[in-house]
């Protein structure tokens, strides 16, 4: 026809349009998702919070011991002894399993309970050797007490120590006890710094805050291997 005149539009550019059409398909939903996962991380760190030496519990006049448990001696002559905060701030809110009963005996090193995070346990050692007066049944219908008040009503159990004055000499006290937090936080750091490079990075993603700080509740983002690993460098200090 006169005046007519027909562009093959695959023989033009239309073709690179058309690509650039389907890649923005495609480009959009992934963007959507991507920023839907980093608000997510984000909410994670959030509401983990930051763990840092400024936000640690460490009362004074209570006994520390290396493998993060404490004791305290009562005018009864019984020591109590609970978890101490720097442990809880790692693990997040835990289960009791094991807890013993009045009347059973306990030496320095021995399985004094075992904390459970969705299977993922760490066992906790005795800092001190006696028989067992008291055991806080709390811990069974409300473990959070421990998070909220490890150095209350938190506690575990009240032992009368049959060795007190030996063993309490190998754990930290007053200023002391401070100090040693600080180097185990950072000590922790540096464990997770090598751990992650074992598991999924993904994993750095909640474990880091923005700018390289360290989330609340490290460890409950890892996996039950880091836990073990956990155990061997920070709280199988009294086993041979």
């Amino acid at each position: 026809m006169d005046g007519f005149s027909y562009s093959d539009i695959f023989a033009t550019k239309g073709i690179e349009y058309l690509v650039i059409i389907a890649f923005l398909a495609l480009l959009i939903p992934f963007s959507i998702i991507l920023n839907r996962q980093v608000k997510i991380t984000r909410q994670i760190q959030k509401a983990l919070g930051i763990l840092s030496a400024k936000i640690l519990r460490i009362p004074q006049g209570l006994f520390y011991s290396r493998n993060h448990t404490w004791m305290f001696m009562e005018r009864s002559g019984a020591a109590t002894v609970g978890l101490d905060d720097l442990l809880l701030h790692i693990t997040g809110e835990v289960k009791f399993n094991n807890l013993k009963k009045p009347g059973d005996t306990i030496s320095k090193g021995d399985l004094l309970t075992e904390i459970d995070q969705d299977g993922k346990l760490l066992s906790i050692l005795s800092p001190v050797s006696g028989k067992i007066v008291d055991t806080n049944t709390m811990l069974n219908e409300n473990p959070a007490v421990m998070n909220e008040d490890p150095y209350g009503k938190g506690w575990i159990y009240k032992i009368k120590p049959t060795n007190w004055m030996a063993e309490a000499k190998s754990c930290y006290f007053a200023e002391e006890a401070t100090n040693w937090s600080e180097k185990e936080l950072a000590r922790f750091r540096d464990f997770l710094a090598v751990t992650m490079r074992n598991y999924s990075p993904e994993a750095s993603m909640v474990i880091l805050q923005d700018g390289g700080e360290l989330a609340d509740h490290s460890l409950a983002a890892l996996p039950d291997d880091c836990w073990k690993d956990f155990q061997k460098e920070f709280l199988n200090l009294y086993r041979v």
